[in-house]
């Protein structure tokens, strides 16, 4: 067996300015799992630096070259295969690196699995829904809106304070539903509200999320008694037991499921069934991933949800005008191209 962990970065076509960050550039972290001539792919794509509980880019990669991968070599070792993909969420520890390390894995195991058995992903995850896609906006800043002409629903990147009118007449032009998408840089009740009272006649807001910290459900159910409008979670997901908090103090209609901030696409499936069983709505979200990742997730959500989810494809600037990704016969559909393998700068064989 060979493991080869190589980075790509990509530039966003339009930057996407949110309270504690500017998302312009990105970098892909992919894991290549190869066996008797069957390679199997897994990507994820953390923030450049940790915030609101997410790890860095480094965190991921030192979480990935000092604990998982070790650990999964030396699985695969003593039992004389590679796992099932559906035991390697097990594999996670407490720190939020390891959740992303770990689903880094259980995606590469899983894209291997099914190619070895000539599977296609609809063989293993029939589609059930046909789940619509949400685009990311902001109104931080003045860089142009890429909406995805067939997305359902639009998140809002925004702060606290007044809105330029600019940034109106702006969201006057949109003709779906926002999430006004506060990432936890609400101080009080009276920044969110404000901000809900002077665009309400402006767009339909079908929720407001995250407006304060990881953790903090008993000030989002305070809010959502004033609300008119859904209280949705992002940052505050993470676990089961977030789910059950959630519930129990009535603190959001509607959560943001990321599979790799949860550890991975079998915790993001019992997530979203688990929501749905406490009478929350769910959505997948992402981290601006490249298409592949991007093309697992979008089967994922047709599987568990009928809520707009972050699934379509992220617009980068070309790459010297060719695919990192050729169609492909089973799995996902798709394969990293030989150009593209080949030049990843390995970081461990």
């Amino acid at each position: 067996m060979e493991l080869r962990l190589g980075l790509s970065d990509a530039t966003l076509q339009s930057s996407v300015r949110a309270a504690g960050e500017k998302h312009l550039t990105r970098t892909h972290i992919y894991l290549s799992i190869e066996d008797h001539g069957i390679r199997g792919l897994g990507e994820i794509s953390p923030q450049s630096t940790s915030l609101n509980g997410d790890p860095s880019t480094v965190e991921v990669l030192s979480e990935l070259r000092e604990f998982a991968l070790p650990q999964f070599q030396e699985v695969c070792a003593r039992e004389g295969a590679i796992p099932s993909w559906t035991r390697v969420a097990r594999f996670a520890g407490p720190r939020s690196s390891s959740f992303f390390a770990v689903s880094l894995i259980e995606m590469a195991v899983l894209d291997f699995e099914m190619r070895k058995q000539e599977l296609r992903v609809s063989d293993i995850w029939p589609a059930t829904y046909e789940t619509p896609s949400l685009s990311t906006v902001s109104i931080l800043d003045e860089e142009d809106w890429i909406v995805n002409e067939s997305s359902q629903r639009i998140r809002v990147k925004t702060s606290p304070g007044e809105i330029s009118e600019f940034q109106v007449e702006r969201l006057r032009s949109l003709s779906k539903p926002v999430i006004l998408d506060f990432n936890c840089s609400a101080r009080n009740d009276d920044d969110v509200l404000s901000q809900v009272v002077a665009l309400e006649r402006i767009v339909e807001i079908a929720a407001v999320e995250q407006p304060f910290a990881v953790g903090n459900v008993v000030d989002h159910a305070r809010l959502s008694e004033q609300l008119d409008v859904a209280i949705s979670l992002d940052e505050g997901v993470r676990s089961i037991r977030d789910l059950e908090q959630i519930a129990r103090y009535s603190a959001a209609k509607l959560v943001c499921v990321k599979p790799t901030r949860v550890g991975g696409l079998a915790n993001a499936r019992t997530m979203i069934a688990k929501a749905q069983s406490l009478g929350i709505d769910a959505y997948l979200g992402g981290f601006f991933e490249s298409e592949f990742a991007r093309t697992v997730n979008a089967a994922l959500a047709a599987t568990c949800t009928d809520q707009p989810s972050d699934i379509s494809p992220v617009r980068m600037l070309a790459n010297g005008g060719e695919s990192n990704f050729v169609t492909s016969a089973f799995s996902f559909g798709l394969e990293p191209s030989t150009n593209f393998l080949s030049g990843l700068d390995t970081l461990s064989e």
